[in-house]
């Protein structure tokens, strides 16, 4: 018979969800276990393409290696299913988001389990499920009653022609990705957690996490977390003081401008003073229109406006010029920094645009004390002080101590830390996401909604064009709930939940699906977590991963955990590009379909060649011809199984005493070679290396007239992870029982993976002068007779042999 998938693929895809074959033992809590969690994805009616089963196919066979090395596996799968794709189609068509998303996760499901992605289904949940969401809410309440879940006022990205709030993700250089309609900053009452009380342990505990390093140097950067000192500088003919944030004050006798954030607290509460108002409320008027994003995408270009106030140096009593400027951020520091164009390559580039002076305070170790006039001159991270009075001559570390103990001395600032991290806005003026479990009332005090209360339930009689609230707001059936369980004049928050919320904590729903009296057990939570392997896109190492640790870190003060980090180790999956180059979309018409390259193929083929296009983290475009010859990979697999030999199959092949087999013996080592290798690489997620051993060991035994039927046996164990249906097949038409994905996985013997001869380096006085092919454990003796009848080295032996320096399998060293 030749290789046809579509004859039992489906067949054993079935009988595997039926036999819930992959199901977590949640009785047994003193195994080992194995966590795969694949990062919580978004149900859109696309459906998936190869890029996103990428990720989940990695966890898939981590999650069949550990289980058949005796691991408690859970593989768990869940949907983050609110969001404003299905709002936006509700708008356009009309059709109620719930329909789009409960149909979109039918397809979803549909695609996985044709890949064989061992996920245990009876742990599911839904992000829009009113038994997931309604402990969203109880979690929100118990941040409100901590004080960590909070109202305030909040400038945040609005579209005025929308009327809506929108998250940075969804304006698009500057536009409202819906209608795209300029963005402005608008000021709005909104909700938020307090995740900055978390920043120094954010930060900190990084060190314990198994996490790609750029992944901790992004959270670290966003976290932002700067010691330095607030000096207060006195602004010329005013009784008003500025107080600015910096982490190098040794340059302090190089400031030329301060530089202030248009939308400050300063700037709000001055703006009546300064000497250029006109000029100066245009320009806070023009960053109005950015997000935070866009200004803290740094480029060469900066700008700003000068206020016409002066600051004073007390230092040396210089007037600096106070500017706007939109590189400058009001929630970090004190929204207002100081300008050393000589030491700062931002400053320097304002400096240049703006015309300001720019004085050198610092010579690097070329002892270059010339003007500064081009970036590569501005020197940042190492030198001496220059022109800086009692400083003069100092290394910066030395002179930034010196001055900081010197500024407080006098009065004119204190040491701080800060954070550049600020609070969570989690209020949406959306319908499709999680309530927010909060009551007004009559006076429009909040008052967290009583636990047995919950959930607080999405209305369905809503109207969902955007008006500038929520549409909730305008719901009867809501009102009407709210009066009838609190009294007239009271009324529910209209506003929904941000979407992160709901996917920073689904991994704890995940090991307690079912449980309708808390959010999950306690006792689950330790045994389960940390996840031992979470793969996710790029697209989310920053504030999903932020967020998730925030909450984790919070159930673990208030008692609920005894771990305080979600993930131990985590990864990513590189982007799959199309097979033009481009990133796949609708708009490139250059989607790849795993159902259609399965019904081309198979899915085991989909499988492999996914994990064989390189290394994981790598980005990568699709070639249907290296996936065709996966292809060929599997049909010779296939072939193979015709060439058993009638010998009895069963356990890990070994070689029994007295074995005088060559041709046996040659399968054995090949076989337990491979073993080591596969459960090496597997183990370190180099999965492409794996497959091409696994390549090379099926082109070595097809030169067997016969394979031992053991060792073909431990092959197919070997390969079941990574192509898990035609190893079930093949393991079956053996006259084996089901199934392969239940069996141990075989251990390699150390005597059978010894190579035979190697070559070894033969030296002389040091110097190698050739090699010889000899076993491993051979002796010295061995080794010299071999050396010496060598023409090559033995010439070279030209007097008395003083002494031989051999190490076993390694080396020979001759000293003449």
């Amino acid at each position: 018979m030749k290789y046809d998938p579509k004859t039992f693929e489906n067949k054993w895809k079935e009988k595997w969800l039926n036999d819930k074959l992959y199901k977590a033992n949640f009785e047994d809590t003193k195994s080992d276990k194995f966590y795969s969690l694949y990062s919580y994805p978004y149900p859109s009616g696309a459906g998936l393409h190869v890029g996103h089963s990428e990720g989940m196919v990695a966890n898939d066979i981590m999650a069949r290696y550990w289980r058949m090395k005796g691991r408690n596996v859970i593989y768990p799968m869940g949907w983050d299913s609110f969001g404003l794709p299905a709002e936006n189609y509700a708008i356009k068509t009309g059709v109620p988001p719930q329909k789009t998303t409960d149909d979109a996760v039918v397809t979803f499901k549909e695609q996985i389990n044709n890949l064989g992605i061992s996920i245990d289904w009876d742990t599911e949940v839904g992000a829009h499920w009113p038994e997931y969401y309604k402990w969203t809410q109880w979690i929100f309440v118990q941040l409100f009653k901590k004080g960590l879940a909070y109202k305030k006022k909040a400038s945040v990205n609005w579209c005025p022609k929308d009327q809506t709030v929108l998250a940075n993700e969804q304006v698009i250089n500057g536009k409202c990705e819906r209608c795209d309609t300029e963005v402005v900053q608008k000021d709005l009452e909104q909700w938020f957690f307090k995740i900055t009380d978390y920043a120094d342990r954010l930060d900190k505990d990084l060190d314990k996490v198994d996490w790609p390093d750029s992944t901790k140097a992004t959270q670290r950067n966003w976290i932002g977390k700067k010691t330095g000192i607030n000096i207060d500088y006195k602004i010329e003919n005013t009784n008003k003081i500025l107080t600015c944030f910096t982490t190098r004050p040794d340059t302090n006798f190089g400031v030329t401008f301060i530089a202030v954030a248009p939308d400050s607290q300063f700037v709000k509460d001055n703006i009546q003073i300064f000497p250029n108002k006109e000029e100066s409320q245009k320009y806070i008027d023009e960053t109005s229109k950015k997000t935070e994003l866009e200004r803290l995408q740094e480029g060469k270009k900066k700008t700003g406006a000068f206020t016409g106030l002066y600051a004073i140096n007390n230092l040396n009593n210089k007037k600096i010029p106070v500017y706007l400027s939109d590189f400058v951020l009001a929630n970090f520091g004190t929204g207002a920094l100081v300008g050393v164009p000589g030491h700062d390559l931002r400053d320097f580039q304002f400096a240049k645009t703006m015309g300001i002076e720019i004085i050198r305070v610092v010579k690097g170790a070329d002892g270059d004390e010339s003007e500064i006039t081009e970036e590569s001159q501005v020197q940042e991270e190492q030198g001496a002080m220059i022109n800086s009075d009692f400083l003069n001559g100092m290394n910066i570390h030395e002179a930034t101590k010196k001055i900081m103990d010197y500024i407080e001395e006098k009065g004119w600032g204190k040491k701080v830390v800060n954070f550049r991290i600020r609070d969570w806005l989690v209020s949406r003026q959306r319908y499709w996401g999680c309530p927010i479990p909060i009551v007004y009332d009559p006076e429009g005090n909040p008052h967290a909604v009583e636990e047995s209360d919950l959930p607080i339930l999405l209305p369905t009689d809503v109207d969902f064009r955007p008006t500038g609230e929520s549409p909730i707001a305008r719901s009867e059936e809501y009102k009407k709930r709210a009066e009838e369980k609190y009294g007239k004049g009271w009324h529910y928050e209209a506003d929904t939940m941000d979407t992160f919320v709901d996917s920073s904590w689904y991994f704890f729903r995940h090991i307690d699906a079912n449980d309708s009296e808390k959010a999950f057990d306690s006792a689950k939570a330790d045994y389960w977590l940390p996840t031992d392997l979470y793969m996710i896109g790029a697209e989310h190492i920053v504030l999903h991963l932020l967020y998730s640790r925030f909450f984790t870190k919070f159930f673990f003060d208030e008692g609920i955990v005894n771990f305080n980090e979600p993930f131990y180790k985590m990864r990513h999956m590189g982007i799959i590009s199309g097979p033009d180059g481009r990133k796949m979309s609708k708009r490139w018409g250059n989607v790849i379909n795993p159902n259609d390259e399965i019904a081309k193929y198979s899915a085991d083929t989909v499988r492999m060649y996914e994990m064989f296009m390189g290394p994981l983290a790598d980005p990568k475009p699709w070639n249907d011809r290296s996936e065709n010859g996966v292809f060929r990979f599997l049909n010779k697999v296939w072939d193979l199984s015709n060439k058993i030999s009638s010998t009895e199959g069963g356990g890990t092949p070994r070689l029994p005493s007295g074995m005088d087999d060559p041709k046996l013996l040659d399968q054995l080592r090949l076989v337990h070679k491979l073993i080591q290798k596969i459960s090496e690489d597997t183990e370190i997620l180099s999965f492409n290396t794996a497959i091409a051993k696994y390549m090379e060991f099926i082109n070595a035994i097809s030169a067997f007239e016969k394979i031992d039927k053991t060792v073909w046996e431990t092959f197919l164990k070997v390969l079941a992870p990574y192509a898990p249906f035609i190893t079930e097949e093949l393991w079956g038409k053996l006259g084996n029982g089901y199934s392969i994905h239940t069996q141990k996985w075989p251990e390699f013997d150390p005597e059978l993976i010894k190579d035979e001869v190697i070559t070894m380096a033969v030296q002389i006085n040091g110097k190698v002068r050739g090699t010889i092919q000899i076993n491993p454990e051979a002796e010295e003796r061995d080794a010299m007779d071999k050396a010496k009848a060598d023409e090559k080295i033995n010439k070279y032996i030209t007097s008395d042999v003083r002494k031989v320096i051999y190490i076993k399998g390694k080396i020979l060293n001759i000293i003449i």
